[in-house]
Formats: C-alpha cells, sequence, structure tokens
C-alpha cells in the first residue's frame, strides 16, 4: 500500500482522490455577518500590518515568522483565543484511506481552531478554522491540495469546514462544504498590505469565530 505524504499532492491529484468540485464564490455575505471593526480594532490591525512590513522588506519571511508575527495576532484581534475557541497547532491527523485505490495520505496540518462547546461525534470537536501558511515567497493556491485533503477527513463529522491557506501578505478563505461530491468554494482573495482588503479580512475572521 502506497503511504504518500499530503505536501507532496497537487492540486489535480486531491481533487481525483477524493472528487473534490471547486467553484467560486464572490460575496463573504452568503457565508457569513460582517460586523464593522472598531476603531482599537483598525489600529491594532494597522500595528500587526506595519509589523510584518518591515520583515517583507527587509528579506523572504520565513513559514515560522508567517505564523508568528501575522496570524497568531490575527487569530488573537479576530477572537480565537477566547473560550470555547481553542488553538491547535501542528499535529499529524489520522491516516486517510482512499476509498477504491489502495492508498493511505499522512499529513500534519498547520493550525486548528475547534469549538470545545461544540460536539459533532461523541470526542469530537468541531472545526472552526483550519489554516495551512506558507513563507511570503510561495504562492498560497500551492496550500490548497493540504488544506483540502485535512478538511476531507472532517466532513465526516460536519457538514462544512472553513479553511485558509496564506503566505503573511494574501489571504485565500476557502469553505469546504459536505456532499457527493463534495465543493469547495474559494472565495475573493484578501491582502494584509491593503487597508480596506486587511479590514475585511479581520471582519471575516471574526464572522468564523463567532460561527
Amino acid at each position: 500500500m502506497a503511504i504518500p505524504n499530503a505536501l507532496n499532492l497537487s492540486l489535480e491529484e486531491v481533487q481525483r482522490l477524493f472528487s473534490f468540485q471547486e467553484q467560486y464564490s464572490d460575496s463573504f455575505s452568503n457565508y457569513l455577518f460582517l460586523e464593522p471593526l472598531l476603531e482599537v480594532e483598525q489600529q491594532e490591525l494597522l500595528q500587526i500590518r506595519n509589523d510584518f512590513d518591515r520583515y517583507l522588506t527587509a528579506a523572504k519571511v520565513s513559514e515560522g515568522q508567517v505564523k508568528f508575527l501575522a496570524v497568531a495576532p490575527l487569530l488573537r484581534l479576530a477572537g480565537f483565543y477566547g473560550y470555547p475557541i481553542e488553538i491547535v497547532l501542528e499535529e499529524n491527523i489520522a491516516d486517510i484511506e482512499v476509498e477504491d485505490e489502495d492508498i493511505k495520505i499522512k499529513g500534519r496540518f498547520d493550525i486548528l481552531a475547534i469549538s470545545k462547546a461544540k460536539h459533532t461525534k461523541p470526542q469530537t470537536y468541531f472545526w472552526v478554522l483550519l489554516i495551512e501558511s506558507k513563507n511570503s515567497q510561495i504562492d498560497i493556491s500551492t496550500g490548497l491540495p493540504q488544506l483540502l485533503m485535512y478538511a476531507y477527513k472532517n466532513l465526516d463529522n460536519q457538514k462544512s469546514v472553513w479553511g485558509l491557506t496564506t503566505n503573511g501578505r494574501s489571504y485565500q478563505l476557502v469553505y469546504i462544504e459536505q456532499g457527493n461530491p463534495p465543493i469547495y468554494y474559494l472565495l475573493l482573495e484578501l491582502n494584509l498590505m491593503e487597508r480596506e482588503r486587511s479590514s475585511q479580512l479581520l471582519q471575516v475572521l471574526k464572522a468564523i469565530c463567532q460561527l
């Protein structure tokens, strides 16, 4: 039995193995209610943007720095550090077996936010947001195959999962939905370095956190 690593799978392979269908959506309001940001939130968001820009201007920002300088502060500001949300980091997923093919896939997700107040099955918490991060010079689309594969693992437990791929500067939100076939919706790409897009990014993260 072949046991490939999720890192090595292309988007085409993930679509074929798990029958994923790709769709596009140009409106977050189809899924979320976005509230206006407070002035203090705008100020903190500006600080995150300025801090990241200093590193971005100097050199490539590593994947670890992206998590520390951009993703973690954004999650805190959006409310992901408060109960009932819990952040899980870099854990192996159970092997994913592909039906009709003699394949098992191993992988390790970057960041997962779960809700300890919601149980989808006994001892199984609701996945709020799954995040794949890359360094600042890698296109965010490279994280999509991993994101979809990890999310697929949990679609047996809940009807949909929110995902996010980022390189610190660009942010691709993905709405992944259970079905036959399963569908993932690519939403408008957001950018931390642009004022309006970064504000929308924080609004979206806050809305996901409050689901």
